[in-house]
């Protein structure tokens, strides 16, 4: 990477606040470890004390950043992390790159639908019969599509992604090593002193521009289908049951659960270790912070907390009031004591 502190200013439209406009960078850095000749940014107030004490030679801001906040060149821009996404994108070295063809050790049945010149498979991958797949798609080593499954175009799964028969993904959906789609749903009715399995017969549906990350799991549908919507970031280890909803550009951390049957409204996050009950309804552009429990619909747009969920400001002073029971007990122990109670 070269580039002058102009041509990164007219890169990422922002604006030198500080600095020579032919300043050379040539590496990209976080605040802590940036060098002399590398670029970094600032986009989170935590981290302020970095910024003071930064080598950087130069550092994406935001507005209003004073100038005598560190020694480093300044470029003022409106999202000083999209705007180093950017710089990274135009300038690192491809992590990977596309090479079509079939493996010799992949096992792909003759019925399967994909033009060889134009799809990658890799060594030990299942191509189940009536598979389609979509140009562009690169599917890893050891992955297996169930028959029938059908992937869109500009795919890309990692090592040992399951995608069982009958779901079908849309384009440029990006499945992380070990993520299963369509294993059955969890379902079981309790009869004769057993638990008598439920045939899960529908299927997952996922639709373009999703991201899945290693080792979640999303379950087919008892019938109709599981619904991934456009947009979604699904990070490592979720947890979505049959016949679950998501809408659009829905965000979903670690080691979150979702239940059956349950609908998410477009433009919702769900933080890490969030649990939402089954059958229940969360509308649209909702935060629900680390670790809160859903029991009950939610439509209100708004942040959410707390086990039961409630919205923040609520669960906020119902812990300062946790916080002062110590003193609160103390204080009535006292009164009790002088028989004014």
């Amino acid at each position: 990477m070269e580039i002058t502190l102009e041509q990164l200013a007219a890169l990422t439209g922002g604006v030198i606040l500080r600095g020579d406009p032919q300043t050379l960078l040539k590496g990209i850095a976080a605040l802590r470890e940036a060098g002399r000749e590398d670029l970094s940014f600032f986009g989170n107030e935590r981290y302020i004390n970095d910024l003071r004490r930064t080598g950087a030679a130069a550092v994406l801001v935001p507005v209003n950043t004073p100038l005598d906040v560190c020694g480093s060149a300044l470029v003022v821009c409106g999202n000083p992390s999209a705007a180093f996404a950017e710089v990274v994108r135009r300038f690192r070295t491809p992590p990977r790159q596309f090479r079509p063809g079939i493996h010799p050790a992949a096992v792909v049945h003759p019925s399967v639908k994909a033009d060889p010149a134009k799809v990658c498979i890799g060594p030990c991958a299942v191509i189940e019969a009536g598979v389609e797949i979509g140009d562009g798609t690169e599917i890893g080593p050891g992955c297996v599509l169930g028959e029938n499954a059908k992937i869109g175009r500009d795919c890309l799964f990692f090592s040992r992604v399951s995608i069982y028969h009958d779901c079908v993904l849309g384009d440029r959906v990006r499945l992380h090593s070990g993520a299963v789609i369509g294993s059955d749903g969890f379902g079981y009715e309790f009869i004769g002193g057993r638990h008598e399995k439920i045939d899960q017969v529908g299927i997952v549906q996922i639709d373009s521009d999703v991201e899945i990350g290693s080792n979640t799991t999303v379950d087919r549908a008892r019938f109709g289908r599981t619904w991934i919507g456009e947009g979604c970031k699904i990070d490592n280890q979720v947890q979505i049951a049959h016949n679950v909803v998501l809408g659009r550009h829905v965000i979903v951390v670690a080691q979150a659960g979702i239940a059956g049957s349950s609908r998410v409204g477009d433009y919702t996050v769900i933080a890490a270790q969030v649990g939402i009950a089954g059958h229940l309804e969360v509308g649209p552009q909702i935060t629900i912070t680390a670790k809160a429990a859903v029991t009950r619909d939610i439509s209100s747009k708004g942040v959410y907390a707390g086990h039961p969920v409630q919205l923040i400001r609520d669960h906020q002073r119902q812990q300062v009031l946790v916080r002062r029971l110590p003193e609160l007990v103390e204080r009535l122990r006292k009164v009790e004591d002088q028989g004014k109670f």
